[in-house]
């Protein structure tokens, strides 16, 4: 039961770290637009990766056309299509261009993925009010690493 229970407890101590390691998004350092550095210390699943650029938060087929996706509807043509997008940018291009492509690239239309300060007129939803609190990232951390780790796999044969 002794050996149980010190795992239990560096199991724990672990998971705290590698909580407390998540890099918070005013504290993602851009180098020409890329993040070198992995927000969370933690591999990304591309499986759920791919959820997320077609559901929910991500919902990157809005604006993005995916072969890897087609048997879902609706791909956008406003962003450049991703099939080979990992032939075309490093890990760490990709992660900077999901946290906040604004950094790359002025002026564009895609949204900033892992940013909560430095809005003009935030809204709370569809409210038509103001938001009120602190702001939370579109995608966590986490989620950032998962997109990242799926955006990786597409690469041409």
């Amino acid at each position: 039961m002794t050996r149980l229970t010190a795992f239990v407890a560096g199991a724990a101590l672990f998971a705290t770290v590698a909580a407390a390691e998540t890099i918070a998004p005013q504290d993602v350092e851009y180098v020409d637009g890329a993040v070198e550095t992995s927000l969370t210390g933690q591999p990304g699943d591309p499986e759920a990766g791919a959820v997320l650029m077609n559901k929910g938060a991500g919902n990157c087929i809005a604006c993005h056309m995916i072969s890897d996706q087609s048997q879902l509807q609706f791909h956008g043509e406003i962003g450049p299509p991703l099939d080979g997008v990992a032939d075309r940018w490093s890990e760490a291009e990709i992660r900077g261009i999901v946290a906040n492509a604004k950094v790359m690239f002025e002026g564009t239309m895609m949204p900033a993925f892992y940013k909560v300060d430095g809005f003009t007129r935030l809204g709370d939803a569809y409210t038509g009010k103001a938001h009120e609190g602190e702001v939370e990232p579109l995608l966590t951390g986490q989620q950032i690493e998962d997109v990242v780790s799926y955006l990786m796999t597409l690469k041409y044969e």
